[in-house]
């Protein structure tokens, strides 16, 4: 028998609770009360088959607080008019709350929405939306609403989190909760206040006008007659520069070769009129800003894998005219002893690659040549390199 007991009814409740049914309904006062459960019950051949089973459920059922039931009447042969419930409706929210043991919380939510109401009533729809998470958030949530309104009373404040003044928070705490204080904030404040096309916790700063850590560039001259920074009998040296500072840079580069690992970045071959940058992966917002790699024959250097071309792709969103550097069919085909796998491919079209870099790009994501098939740039040999650079510096 699968019969509705009294544990499958506060189960259902739970279930209302954990998906913010129930907690919804103390933020916003609405009534979608009294509640019908879902019932299954005996039938009227259960009643002649299984009489004695079918009273025993009637008796738990009847007895069980916080409910109504709505009865039907059935005619038994031997029994006579017996009585079976039809329906089981809860009436209020505290006879919810009591079934399901959530009066303390429901009484923490309440209290939230008190103060809310009293002081930040446009964040009420979030609490309505999200309230275990305001539950959670309960002992937090004054400091949550200190930082709105700081934040509410200095639009745009143009400073470091670290900065920020206000008693009883610091800047660990703001950069622990980001996430909800930007949907509290997406309410709280004026549109122009917010940089929209910002998103994501990792956006939290800019979007709301603080100041963030400075982008660094990481880069090494390959060239000894390029001086930069008086450095005596140091050659290639190996410099990091915001991006501003490496946007503002005035030197003799006719080159500049990117490659995203470290050890070939370090080690990479003296080479006349040219510097060597450590890659960022698919950040390359900094060296947009300098607008002398225009004037440069700009190479980047990745892995030859799916991941590597969709670098190069987004590389050319900023950079149009960069070329490919040992990412070519003679590379792979030459360092197959050196072949590995690339654990997950991408597989979206990559529209800024050339032709010969699609047709490479489409046998690695299509398999054609081996499943997964990748070569890591630091597998191709150092002389092989130097050939190549050879080759470009005729």
């Amino acid at each position: 028998m699968s019969w509705t007991t009294p544990d499958d009814l506060k189960a259902q409740l739970t279930r209302m609770w954990n998906r913010g049914q129930l907690p919804a309904l103390l933020v916003t006062g609405e009534s979608n009360l009294p509640l019908r459960l879902s019932l299954k019950g005996p039938n009227s051949s259960d009643v002649t088959e299984r009489f004695e089973a079918v009273r025993a459920w009637t008796t738990t059922l009847a007895a069980m607080p916080h409910i109504q039931i709505r009865w039907r009447e059935v005619q038994h042969r031997v029994q006579g008019s017996q009585r079976l419930a039809e329906q089981v409706w809860v009436d209020t929210v505290d006879d919810a709350l009591t079934l399901t043991g959530k009066r303390r919380d429901a009484q923490r939510l309440r209290s939230l929405v008190e103060t809310t109401r009293a002081q930040r009533p446009e964040l009420l729809p979030w609490l309505a939306r999200r309230a275990l998470r305001a539950i959670e958030l309960a002992d937090e949530w004054p400091r949550l609403l200190a930082i709105i309104d700081w934040l509410s009373q200095r639009p745009r404040p143009s400073i470091y989190l670290r900065q920020v003044d206000i008693p009883g928070v610091h800047s660990k705490f703001i950069e622990a909760h980001r996430a909800t204080l930007a949907e509290l904030l997406d309410l709280a404040l004026p549109a122009d206040a917010i940089v929209a096309e910002r998103t994501g916790v990792n956006q939290f700063v800019s979007r709301y006008g603080f100041l963030d850590k400075p982008t660094r560039v990481r880069f090494r001259v390959l060239d000894e007659h390029i001086s930069i920074l008086p450095l005596g009998g140091f050659t290639h040296p190996d410099i990091t520069l915001d991006a501003l500072s490496f946007a503002g840079l005035n030197i003799s580069v006719s080159r500049v070769f990117i490659t995203e690992n470290e050890t070939n970045y370090l080690a990479f071959p003296p080479t006349p009129y040219a510097i060597v940058i450590f890659g960022a992966g698919y950040g390359w917002e900094a060296l947009a800003k300098a607008r002398w790699l225009a004037g440069c024959s700009v190479h980047y250097w990745g892995d030859i894998d799916t991941h590597g071309f969709a670098i190069l792709d987004q590389l050319r969103h900023h950079l149009k005219h960069v070329l490919s550097f040992l990412m070519d069919r003679a590379t792979l085909d030459r360092h197959e002893v050196h072949w590995g796998e690339e654990s997950e491919q991408v597989l979206r079209d990559l529209p800024e690659l050339n032709e010969a870099e699609t047709v490479l790009y489409n046998e690695l994501r299509d398999n054609r040549i081996r499943k997964n098939l990748r070569l890591e740039q630091e597998r191709i040999g150092f002389d092989y390199v130097r050939g190549a650079l050879a080759r470009i510096n005729s």
